[in-house]
């Protein structure tokens, strides 16, 4: 099976307790493994500013997602958000060879400048 790298961000309605927000999180987890996605991270922004209001609200709780899937599966995910009433909007892009070769340097970038707070640390100590 032909199996994508796939990025979705899903606005949580900010209004609800952390509690809340976390099991609307585990949900949508599930919701990709249980149809046989793969994650590969998760990156919780927390609560954000809306570029505009949507539904009366200024803040959402950002998640993005990066994950493994058919493409086949992908109509199947995007449902359950869809349903989902604590899920304000959502977005699910396809990863290309570019997008993928961008988030390594990146995480690479951030574990140098990790290594150099380290060594800097260990410096003045």
């Amino acid at each position: 099976m032909n199996r994508r790298h796939y990025e979705s961000v899903v606005i949580i309605n900010a209004a609800l307790e952390d509690d809340q927000i976390e099991q609307t999180i585990s949900r949508v987890e599930e919701t990709i493994t249980t149809n046989g996605g793969e994650i590969i991270n998760t990156d919780k922004w927390g609560r954000k500013r809306l570029a505009y209001p949507i539904k009366k609200s200024k803040t959402g709780y950002y998640l993005v997602l990066r994950y493994f899937a058919s493409p086949a599966i992908i109509s199947t995910i995007e449902r359950n958000f869809r349903l989902d009433e604590t899920i304000v909007r959502y977005l699910t892009v396809v990863l290309d060879k570019n997008a993928l070769e961008a988030l390594e340097k990146q995480k690479e970038s951030l574990d140098e400048n990790d290594e150099e707070d380290i060594v800097s640390e260990i410096i003045k100590d």
